[in-house]
């Protein structure tokens, strides 16, 4: 077998390109490293390969769904949850889906772009309800960094001063349209805490990025970078300096490390020709998604390492985590038959609403936040789908095509996303029994939702219906039994999963320091959501570029003092 080794040495090797990848490229190039990137994936530009304002009939699928484009044929994320030659294993009784990108800017050209701050409540959870385990970090670590990026990146919100939420560096929000200000109304009458969103979307101009345009399609990638992609608004600025090597359908296969343990490059396979690589690097930062970089250091073993790279603890992918979800919508029949007018806006929600409730009063513990949708976006494959429930009972020729125009517009929904509490029988191990295309072994998951999750998604339910019911609205699906789980949503399927590298001040315990660098092997550093010692009720994005921002500045200081 031939392997390629570069002659190079890089001041630092980044495997992945996402917020977290992207973020320490950024960050070290502009510190004037010299950086290497590996991605799995290939070349991606949202400036030109976007599929924005492309109309549903210009395809014969009408933007249906691909297999590397589960969330329609426009999406601009490639990938999926299942990948043709990587597979993934399960362990008997587990339900769990695990998402990759496989592009330039990874998951960052797939997310809602609700850009979230972990709250002070949430570093130090356990301190509050005994439950799982503190950061050994708090929010006021964190604060300065999540400020920087509210500056760099841009952020739409309000101030509205509430203990866990916390303000940011906002710019104005839009303005709600109608459906959501009906929701609005319905939220206040019924005491839900409703507010204006929190997107990475600007509404000005900010660093030479030009403001939304309101055309509604942040999925498919923007081509006047009004929204936030690593690709664009990190990797491109880090290619600028002349010091990012960008390699691209780069599948890091492990991490290389001499006899002292101490990290020297990546093995990893050229997916275009099939090859084996190797780049040498003075430090390794491993932001290849949380589960992947368990998968590359549990398959990095070494005489230093026998049991995996930076595992002497035990816990590689232990401790891992996803969002709890599960999603109503409703018939609203004031919605029906509207005036037209201009429902226009961002690619996302307007409003929001943060968790609201004292968590002493209730059967679980931990929170959730609800996310709005509805309106009348541009139909497309599946448009009023199962339109046979609603009143008229749908029908054939110019009936159905009128019933299309009445309800048009006419459904609005909630989707809840909350905190799950990191369990022992939650984890993934490598499978040595199943290798992907390249030879490399896969990981295996085992997971468990316990009573909390449960009891927090039936609460989900009961709320949205609620909410519906206060609009005078329908929902056709009946409440989901215990049986059912109360509809939460399987492992994996939220896309947020975390830990796997937890943080924490007792290498006995924990994989990775405060620094966010491996307790094992001090120039080896984790950027992505494996060291998050636990979620939150937001989504994890903001927090990942912040943390990957701190430990950029931790490794310029180090190098800077000769230290790594």
């Amino acid at each position: 077998m031939t392997v390629y080794r570069q002659a190079k040495v890089y001041d630092v090797c980044i495997v992945g390109s996402g917020a977290g990848g992207g973020m320490a490229a950024y960050m070290l190039t502009k510190a004037g490293a010299e950086v290497v990137v590996l991605e799995a994936g290939g070349p991606w530009d949202n400036a030109k390969d976007s599929a924005m304002l492309t109309w549903p009939y210009e395809s014969p699928r009408r933007g249906k769904s691909t297999t590397n484009r589960p969330f329609g044929e426009f999406d601009a994320c490639i990938g999926g949850w299942e990948i043709p030659g990587e597979p993934y294993t399960r362990a008997p009784g587990t339900e769990f889906a695990w998402w990759r990108a496989r592009m330039v800017g990874g998951r960052t050209n797939h997310w809602g772009r609700i850009s979230l701050r972990f709250g002070p409540y949430d570093f130090k959870r356990k301190s509050r309800d005994g439950l799982g385990d503190d950061w050994p970090i708090s929010y006021e670590d964190v604060a300065p960094y999540y400020d920087k990026i509210d500056r760099l990146i841009g952020i739409f919100g309000s101030k509205e001063s509430l203990p866990n939420e916390p303000n940011g560096v906002f710019l104005p929000p839009p303005r709600p349209r109608c459906h959501e200000l009906l929701v609005k109304q319905a939220a206040d009458r019924l005491h839900v805490t409703c507010i204006p969103a929190r997107l990475s979307i600007l509404t000005r101009p900010l660093n030479g990025r030009a403001a939304c345009h309101y055309c509604g399609q942040c999925n498919r990638g923007c081509r006047v970078n009004a929204n936030f992609t690593a690709t664009n608004v990190l990797i491109a600025p880090a290619l600028a300096t002349g010091r990012l090597t960008l390699v691209t359908n780069a599948m890091a296969r492990e991490v290389l490390v001499d006899s002292s343990g101490r990290a020297t490059g990546v093995a990893y396979v050229d997916k275009t020709t099939g090859a084996d690589a190797r780049v040498r690097a003075k430090v390794v930062v491993l932001a290849a998604s949380a589960l992947e970089t368990a998968r590359l250091l549990l398959n990095s073993k070494s005489s230093p390492f026998p049991n995996g790279l930076a595992n002497s603890s035990g816990t590689v992918g232990k401790y891992i985590t996803d969002t709890t979800g599960t999603d109503v919508g409703g018939f609203i029949p004031k919605m029906m038959d509207h005036v037209p007018h201009n429902h226009d806006g961002v690619g996302g929600m307007h409003l929001y609403m943060p968790w609201w409730l004292d968590n002493a009063k209730l059967d679980f513990p931990r929170g959730y936040h609800i996310e709005v949708w509805g309106g009348t976006q541009v139909p497309s494959y599946g448009f009023l789908g199962g339109i046979q429930r609603y009143p008229s009972g749908g029908g054939y020729g110019k009936q159905l095509k009128d019933d299309y125009r009445r309800y048009y517009g006419a459904t609005i929904g909630f989707s809840g996303r909350g905190e799950m509490i990191p369990n022992d029988d939650s984890y993934c191990e490598i499978d040595p029994g199943t290798l992907d295309r390249w030879g490399i072994p896969v990981l295996k998951f085992h997971w468990r939702w316990a009573d909390y999750e449960y009891k927090q998604v039936k609460h989900m339910q009961e709320t949205f219906r609620a909410l519906i019911a206060e609009l005078g609205g329908q929902v056709f699906s009946p409440m989901p039994t215990s049986a059912q789980g109360y509809g939460i949503a399987a492992g994996g399927t939220i896309i947020h999963e975390l830990g796997g590298a937890r943080m924490g001040d007792d290498p006995k315990t924990s994989v990775t320091n405060r620094w966010c660098q491996a307790h094992d092997c001090k120039n080896l550093f984790v950027a992505d959501g494996g060291p998050f010692v636990s979620q939150a009720d937001k989504n994890p994005t903001w927090t990942i570029l912040a943390l990957s921002m701190r430990t950029s500045e931790y490794i310029t200081d180090q190098m800077r003092k000769g230290a790594l």
